[in-house]
């Protein structure tokens, strides 16, 4: 499988949703009047609970949530981002962190954030992480309507790419966006020894600003999903000094 690939025409006509929360009312205006400006429609709520409350009141109808990690109340972006993981594995998370959040962010990961991008950060590379992460989100949702119906089978494994669902000996498992496209990528290059670039370019983008750690946060968390034992993995296999490569 190649990399993501939406013709413009269609992904102008997308309509694309997102949910903002963050407290820092300057940092919010900058976060949705750049978004906008990307042809997003962008709903922005101050704190966790707001952002909740919005999200319900809406039906659950976002493609992406960006959610500040430090915010006051019952709900901080992390437990904001484990709630609307629990109910949607669809939708795009991506959080806002400072560059002393570093558990913080691992933290984000591991609860089913799909990025997240380090504050200060610049308009381009708000929106490019946006758009790569929404780009994951569309081509699902195209897949979907279009009743794509390929399926790649790999041992015990057997991934459809229409409803995007992953069965370990018949035993579904839930996989975000993210876990989804690794996944993918395993399945069509089995036994290939595969480097954490070639792994952040295939499922982040070409474009990603990112850190390479952001691909091993999300192998621990696959591994603790389709795992007999996790701590020894014999599927998801270390090759060490470069990346992981797929064993069935």
């Amino acid at each position: 499988m190649g990399t993501i690939d939406i013709p413009r025409k269609v992904w102008d006509q997308i309509m694309k949703k997102i949910l903002v929360a963050e407290d820092e009312q300057a940092i919010r205006e900058f976060v949705v009047i750049n978004l906008k400006r990307a042809g997003y429609d962008a709903y922005e709520a101050e704190n966790g609970e707001q952002a909740l409350e919005i999200y319900e009141r809406e039906g659950g109808n976002f493609d992406i949530a960006v959610l500040d990690i430090m915010m006051p109340g019952q709900y901080d972006g992390l437990a904001v981002c484990k709630e609307l993981r629990r109910q949607s594995g669809s939708i795009g998370i991506i959080m806002l962190t400072a560059r002393t959040q570093e558990m913080d962010k691992v933290s984000g990961l591991m609860m089913g954030a799909d990025d997240y991008v380090t504050k200060p950060f610049s308009p381009s590379e708000l929106v490019a992480r946006v758009d790569a992460v929404y780009r994951r989100v569309a081509l699902a949702e195209m897949r979907t309507e279009n009743n794509f119906k390929e399926e790649l089978r790999s041992g015990e494994f057997s991934l459809n790419l229409r409803n995007r669902s992953l069965l370990k000996r018949g035993t579904p498992i839930e996989l975000t966006q993210v876990e989804f496209q690794i996944m993918e990528y395993f399945f069509s290059n089995p036994k290939t020894a595969l480097d954490r670039t070639d792994i952040l370019k295939h499922v982040w983008g070409e474009n990603y600003f990112g850190e390479e750690k952001i691909v091993d946060v999300n192998i621990r968390r696959l591994r603790m999903k389709i795992e007999d034992e996790p701590s020894n993995p014999k599927h998801i296999v270390t090759v060490w000094g470069l990346g992981y490569k797929w064993e069935a």
